[in-house]
């Protein structure tokens, strides 16, 4: 008596491929005929009987076991609901309620500035410019920005302040 896994093997090597075309031609889908091809072999490996009768038995259960697995995805909930695309989901990303909020915080500070230190502090923290850079392009000293830096800062400090921000 031939063990299961070859009997398995042989079952396979005869039948597995005209499986999966009829599969194909059930759901148009080559990955789910796959899927499906490798469930009902699975589930004739857990039916020993299966395997060992004869040809046109063994090729009709399958074909049966097959397109009832078929049946059953597509009157799944999940063949209802979902989408299958080639495209990769976007990632996953944390909750970032609190860096929206402190983003907030400080673009309602900051309005709260002279134009001449909020012009200063923006193009320094957030445009990156070094202060000759800024004093060039805004047409006054380096030491004027500097000492608007200086004062904007501590002006911003007092505005997050009021706002209930602390300094740690």
């Amino acid at each position: 008596m031939e063990e299961p896994a070859a009997l398995l093997r042989a079952l396979h090597d005869r039948h597995a491929p005209a499986l999966w075309r009829y599969v194909v031609r059930l759901t148009g889908d080559d990955r789910l005929a796959e899927d499906v091809v490798q469930e009902t072999l699975l589930r004739a490996w857990r039916r020993p009987h299966i395997l060992r009768q004869d040809e046109p038995a063994a090729r009709a259960w399958l074909f049966t076991v097959a397109r009832n697995l078929v049946i059953d995805q597509q009157r799944s909930a999940r063949a209802k609901r979902e989408l299958s695309s080639d495209e990769v989901p976007e990632r996953p990303t944390g909750d970032q309620t609190n860096e929206v909020l402190d983003e907030w915080l400080v673009t309602d500070s900051l309005a709260q500035l002279s134009d001449e230190h909020r012009v200063v502090l923006v193009h320094a923290y957030y445009g990156r410019r070094s202060v000759a850079d800024i004093a060039a392009e805004l047409d006054i000293p380096q030491g004027t920005v500097k000492s608007r830096l200086h004062y904007g800062l501590r002006a911003l400090k007092l505005a997050l302040q009021e706002r209930g921000v602390t300094s740690q």
